[in-house]
């Protein structure tokens, strides 16, 4: 099934001029798998509506990447602020997301408009918003909730206009249950949900990804176009991908580097043989009966639990 017109080509990428260079990690996304095409349709639909938007999904992913799309998609002109909160100090997390005036630190000569002010009119992405400690999760609702700040060091507020997109790899319910995260600011953000599925979720995007990626490193590389072998694109296929995105993104840039520049064998991409399960199964049970001895039975008993518990893993 071809993508739908309205909801723009398969493949989401930005020119290197539009990536910030605080923490964007992922370089592209495609919606050829159906629930990408599905992902994108919500993402098109939250995207000129003035919700805040919880990006839910495992690291490597992409979230990033969805929230620029949802923020250019926008009718907002100011800037796209991305912020890892993890990487936010805890004395200065104040500072550094309301801003400070002149004089409000020792050796703070001027003021700064923090992640806040620098947004003003437009989106604010708050990578891994678990993270943030709880008395500044308040904060950070109050700001949204009364569209104002208070700089530290200042007597009065200043108005703000900030579209707020987060992400987070956790279950952010269950942080809030566990007492680590603000109910308030949670049921906030799940106005407007997206998940983002994990490569392995999606098979039928990834190598429309991985040819992209041969792409994109061919050029940098100056290296002519290779192509992946019908055997390669197997290993890829059939391979978990815990590392999503960003691990294909890896594996294609290094079988680049140790091919001839010609084909990508399965040789080249330093991931795990493929082990046909029922082949496996034959050879197994061959080798048991072959024994001839009583605890034949028991053993084929164990080998069948073995093998049940390898195929229900993500790459069995």
């Amino acid at each position: 099934m071809s993508q739908p017109e309205q909801f723009g080509p398969p493949l989401l990428t930005f020119p290197e001029a539009d990536k910030s260079p605080l923490s964007i990690r992922a370089k592209a996304l495609v919606f050829v798998d159906p629930r990408s095409r599905q992902l994108r349709e919500d993402m098109e639909r939250l995207a000129s509506r003035a919700l805040p938007v919880l990006i839910r999904g495992e690291t490597g992913t992409g979230k990033e990447l969805l929230a620029r799309h949802i923020h250019r998609a926008s009718d907002r002109g100011g800037l796209f602020v991305s912020v890892n909160c993890g990487a936010i100090s805890p004395a200065y997390a104040d500072a550094e997301l309301f801003g400070h005036t002149a004089g409000a630190y020792s050796g703070s000569v001027s003021s700064r408009a923090g992640w806040f002010g620098s947004a003003n009119g437009g989106t604010l992405y708050l990578d891994e918003i678990g993270d943030l400690p709880l008395p500044i999760q308040s904060k950070l609702l109050a700001a949204l909730e009364n569209h104002e700040v208070t700089r530290v060091g200042a007597q009065q507020p200043s108005p703000v206009d900030v579209r707020l997109v987060a992400a987070t790899s956790i279950d952010l319910a269950q942080a809030v249950a566990a007492g680590k995260f603000n109910e308030r600011l949670f049921h906030y953000l799940s106005e407007g949900q997206l998940q983002l599925p994990a490569l392995r979720e999606r098979p039928g995007d990834i190598l429309s990804l991985a040819e992209y990626f041969v792409g994109i490193y061919s050029v940098r590389l100056n290296l002519p176009v290779a192509l992946i072998s019908e055997s390669a694109q197997q290993v890829l296929e059939r391979h978990a991908w815990p590392g999503n995105t960003r691990e294909l993104e890896n594996v294609i840039h290094f079988a680049l580097l140790v091919s001839s520049g010609e084909e990508i064998l399965p040789e080249h991409l330093n991931l795990p043989p493929l082990v046909e399960p029922l082949a496996e199964i034959e050879r197994n049970i061959q080798a048991l009966l072959s024994e001839g001895s009583g605890s034949s039975l028991q053993g084929l008993k164990a080998l069948l639990e073995q093998t049940a518990l390898r195929l229900a893993q993500p790459n069995g």
